[in-house]
C-alpha cells in the first residue's frame, strides 16, 4: 500500500471526495495524528511558559505556608500549655516560697505568699539540727 492517497488534490473536500468514492468503508478511528515541526515548538514554547508559572505559585504557595507556620507556632504552645493545665487541674509556676521546720512533729512545709501550703515532705537531718534560735517562739511583736 501506498504511504500518501490523493496528495494531488489540493483542496482538501476534493481529496476528501476522492478518498470516499474509492474507499471500501467510512469508519469512525482514533489515531495518533503527529504535529507538524511549527505545531511542535508552539507546544513546547507553551509547556516552558506553564512551567514558569508553576514554580512561580508554587514559590508563593511555600512562603505562605511558611508564613503559616510562623503565626500559627505560638498559638500551638500556648494551646499546649492550656491543655496541660487543664489535664493537671494546676498550672506550674516559680515564685518566691517561705520554708517552715515543725521539729515537733519533724515535718518541713513550703508556703506560697498567698500562705497557702505547697509542700509538705519529713524534714531533713540538717533541718533538724539544733540551732541558737530554735527555742525562740516568733510572736510578731519585738519582745
Amino acid at each position: 500500500m501506498q504511504k500518501y492517497l490523493g496528495k494531488e488534490y489540493v483542496n482538501r473536500a476534493d481529496r476528501e471526495a476522492y478518498l470516499k468514492d474509492n474507499c471500501e468503508k467510512v469508519e469512525n478511528k482514533g489515531y495518533m495524528k503527529p504535529f507538524t515541526p511549527e505545531q511542535l515548538q508552539g507546544h513546547k514554547e507553551n509547556l516552558a511558559d506553564l512551567s514558569i508559572e508553576i514554580e512561580q505559585i508554587e514559590y508563593e504557595r511555600k512562603e505562605a505556608i511558611k508564613g503559616f507556620k510562623m503565626a500559627i507556632e505560638p498559638l500551638t504552645k500556648q494551646r499546649r500549655e492550656i491543655l496541660s493545665n487543664i489535664r493537671q487541674k494546676a498550672k506550674y509556676v516559680s515564685e518566691l516560697c517561705y520554708k517552715f521546720v515543725d521539729r515537733g512533729e519533724r515535718m518541713t512545709g513550703y508556703y506560697n505568699a498567698d500562705g497557702d501550703l505547697i509542700e509538705l515532705r519529713p524534714a531533713t537531718a540538717d533541718e533538724l539540727q539544733p540551732t541558737l534560735f530554735m527555742d525562740m517562739q516568733k510572736t510578731g511583736t519585738n519582745n
